[in-house]
């Protein structure tokens, strides 16, 4: 499936401090590299035309990063959420929990798959994480998907989500757990996605880093078909999806 077409629906730019930071490191980058060739004109010196070649080398290495994260919130992360939610074979009836929702990307994806389910957003709303994000935006953006009417967004740390235990079918979360800045509160992010899962519920978790801890927590705590996937180039930085299945309860002996 393609982009849909979104005529008013807003998802942002990931990261704008990074993107901001690196099109100015470009920019200085490029402009001592112009210097330094201008120095070169009247020196003629090993050093102008080094610091000239690096200069530039090292500008256009900053642009072209900053301009792939720009594509990766305008275009790749479109792409991809289409592909990770058609993945998922939603039947329609499942109440959905995107951890750390933004602005709505996978929230409303998944949202638009939905008849008589429901999808849930979490997040605590940090703009350094993205840019313009605030739970009106993610209700702006789910009205234009017209799924508004299918959509609940709450307030809430992911360490302590406001559900009851096993309320929810499928869990999924963008490049937002990692934010986390410890472990142990890591941990406790996906010990309380398992808790609110049914038994059967699924997850798919996506993130740049630390999926391999997140996988681990999932293994530990007795999920079946754990496991990590390659590297997806269509958000920038690449970043891989944990999948797991919530396991039936242990039966209690007589």
């Amino acid at each position: 499936m393609g982009i849909p077409n979104l005529t008013r629906a807003d998802y942002g730019i990931d990261a704008p401090s990074a993107v901001r930071n690196l099109g100015l490191m470009g920019i200085a980058c490029m402009a001592g590299g112009l210097s330094a060739g201008l120095l070169l004109v009247t020196t003629q010196t090993k050093i102008s035309t080094i610091m000239l070649i690096c200069g530039l080398a090292a500008g256009c290495c900053f642009l072209f990063t900053a301009g792939l994260m720009v594509w990766s919130s305008k275009v790749g992360k479109l792409l991809f959420r289409e592909e990770l939610i058609d993945s998922l074979a939603l039947h329609g009836d499942e109440t959905i929990l995107d951890i750390g929702c933004g602005r709505g990307l996978l929230l409303n994806a998944a949202a638009r798959r939905l008849t008589t389910g429901k999808a849930i957003g979490v997040d605590l709303w940090q703009s350094q994480d993205q840019s313009g994000n605030c739970p009106e935006v993610a209700l702006a953006n789910a009205r234009a998907e017209g799924v508004a009417t299918r959509v609940e967004i709450r307030t809430a740390d992911m360490r302590k989500l406001p559900l009851p235990d096993e309320t929810v079918d499928v869990a999924i979360s963008n490049i937002a757990i990692h934010n986390i800045p410890d472990g142990q509160g890591r941990d406790e992010a996906i010990s309380e996605i398992a808790r609110v899962l049914k038994t059967g519920g699924r997850v798919a978790l996506v993130d740049l880093r630390a999926v391999d801890q997140y996988a681990q927590v999932l293994t530990g705590l007795g999920w079946q078909d754990v496991s990590v996937s390659g590297l997806r180039f269509k958000i920038f930085p690449p970043v891989r999806t944990v999948r797991g299945r919530k396991p039936k309860p242990a039966a209690q002996p007589l």
